[in-house]
This record gives structure tokens, sequence and C-alpha cells, in this order.
């Protein structure tokens, strides 16, 4: 009889264990769900669809956010390209005319501007630099023609580079585990807090689960320069290089770096031409940062504008010298 009691007692305790574990992962999911509503409630209205004519030839489309009330947009460069004008629609169905302000093929992101004479439901950039790996992340579009598409899925890395259409390396991209498609580009990806923290630009395609945005701080900082000069600014050597073996009798002087840059063409009164380096110089540092190869020398410069002083090694007939560079900006 006594054994018979524990069982039954064990039975209803597992069972209540049971309940109160299917009651907590409920109380989860509503509040994730909740999250996702909110964030979606707060920037879906800000998400449009943008098509672009290509002289009668054909379209493309992707997706865009609206930024400011005012009726500034952002999106993908390779979404816009070189169109002068993009047909934009709100999520309501309204149709707006947007002109391209500028674009920034070294980032893949481009900035519209629609004409209106209300404000527009928009969204604000957050601060990227402040997003972990395992973070939910949210993106925003329209995949495949498919209006006010919400995927989720988390922010799976920080920090990784990818190369632009201009084969310029983009720095401190966002990789996450978003399901994204066709029509996306553009499109905002999303953090809890209602933000947008990068601009949707690539998949990898064949891949599941791996997708990659713009940070929400390059492009602010490309949206700045668009607005002010219709163009970003960015420091340039005006030489052509590409990478070569260190001689290895240098190696240990320049901490056992297997390559360095060489100069293989100069831009005819450019920077470096004006500062004296010649073709065949090989540039072992910049500002006391060892040069391995071109995308070290775009890493030095995206940082300082044009007409700033930067300080080179170059490697000359066997002789290290060190010159001043004032850059030029590239166009």
């Amino acid at each position: 009889m006594m054994m018979n009691l524990v069982r039954s007692f064990a039975v209803r305790s597992m069972w209540r264990l049971a309940a109160r574990r299917c009651t907590s992962d409920a109380a989860l999911l509503d509040e994730y769900s909740r999250v996702v509503v909110s964030a979606v409630d707060a920037v879906g209205p800000a998400t449009v669809s943008i098509v672009v004519r290509h002289g009668g030839v054909g379209e493309g489309k992707g997706s865009g956010a609206v930024f400011t009330p005012d009726g500034y947009i952002l999106t993908n460069d390779h979404v816009v390209g070189t169109a002068p004008r993009a047909e934009v629609f709100m999520q309501d169905g309204t149709r707006l005319v947007a002109r391209r302000v500028g674009s920034d093929p070294a980032t893949d992101l481009a900035v519209l501007h629609a004409d209106v004479n209300r404000s527009l439901p928009f969204a604000s950039l957050g601060d990227s630099s402040t997003l972990r790996p395992g973070q939910l992340a949210i993106a925003i579009g329209n995949p495949l023609g498919f209006q006010s598409t919400v995927s989720t899925g988390v922010i799976s890395a920080t920090g990784r580079a990818l190369r632009s259409q201009t084969q310029r390396l983009i720095e401190n991209v966002i990789q996450h585990s978003v399901p994204i498609n066709p029509g996306n580009s553009g499109g905002p990806l999303v953090d809890s807090a209602k933000r947008i923290v990068g601009i949707n630009t690539a998949m990898i395609a064949g891949a599941q689960g791996i997708g990659f945005a713009i940070p929400s701080n390059t492009a602010q900082f490309v949206v700045s320069e668009l607005l002010a000069h219709g163009r970003v600014r960015r420091a340039n050597l005006g030489a052509f290089c590409h990478a070569v073996r260190t001689p290895a009798s240098l190696r240990r002087q320049f901490g056992g770096a297997l390559t360095a840059v060489e100069v293989v063409g100069l831009e005819l009164g450019g920077a470096a031409e004006t500062a004296g380096i010649q073709r065949g110089d090989i540039i072992m540092e910049m500002n006391g940062d060892r040069v391995a190869n071109v995308d070290d020398i775009h890493r030095c410069l995206s940082g300082i504008p044009p007409r700033t002083p930067v300080h080179v090694k170059i490697l000359r007939d066997g002789v290290v010298v060190s010159t001043k560079v004032e850059t030029g900006e590239s166009r």
C-alpha cells in the first residue's frame, strides 16, 4: 500500500514538473514572439520595395529602409546601380518616385530620396559595434517579390570581410543565420531593440543559414558622406600595386613578413608620384603598420581623410627608405 502511494506521489510530481516546464517554455516562446512582433511593427512600415527599370531592357528589384521622415532611403548599390531614379513602394502600397542621391560601390550602399509632402515612417540606425554572436537578428524585406516578409535568426559572427563588386574589401561585415533570398538585398537587419544594425547585402548560393549585412556604423559613415558630398571621399595613394615575396634578408627586420606590396604603376600627378615613389619600389610599412597585401593599404587609408600625410617605408634597390606621402582622393 505504502509503495503504491509513493509511486502515485512520484507520478503526480513528475506531471506537475512537466506542466511547469511546458508553461515556462510557452512563456519563453511567447516573449520571443512579442520581441519579434514589436520590432517588425516598428521597422516594417519603414521597409520599402525598390524597383529599378533599365531603359526598357529589364528591371531590378530589392529592398530598402527609410531612415529619415523626409524620405531618405538606404539600400544596396547593386540594387540601384547607375539608374538616376527608382520606384519605391511603401508597406501600405503607396508608390513613390525616388532619385539617386549617391552610391558607394566599395561598400555596396546607396542612398535614395523620395520627394514627399508628408512624414514617412522611418527607422533609426543603431550601433553595430555592440552586436555579439547569438543575438536575435530579424530581416525584413521583399524576397522573390513577396512583399514585407519577415525572417529571424541570430548574429553568427561579426568582423567578417567581404569583397565588393569593385573588389575592395568591406570590413566588419555581419554574418547571420537569417534566411535571405534575392529581393532581400538592401533591406534592414534589425535587433531586438528595434534598431537597424545592418543592411542585408549577400548570401551564399547553395548554403543555408549564411547571410551577410553591411554594419550600420559603416552605413552611417557612408550616408554622411553621400549627403554632404554626393560621394564617399577616400584617401588614395595614386599607385597600382600587387603583392610580392619579401626578400629573405629583410624578413626579420619587418617582423617575419613573407610578403609586401610592389608598385607596378603610378597615376600621373598622383600622390605617390608627387612624393617621389617609383615603379619597382616595394612598400613594407605604412604609418608603422606592416603591409603584406593591397588590402593592408586600403585598411590604412580607410581611416584617414584625403590630403593627410602618411609615413611609408619602401625597399628600393635593396635599401630601406622612409618617405612621406600626402594622400590624394579616390575618384
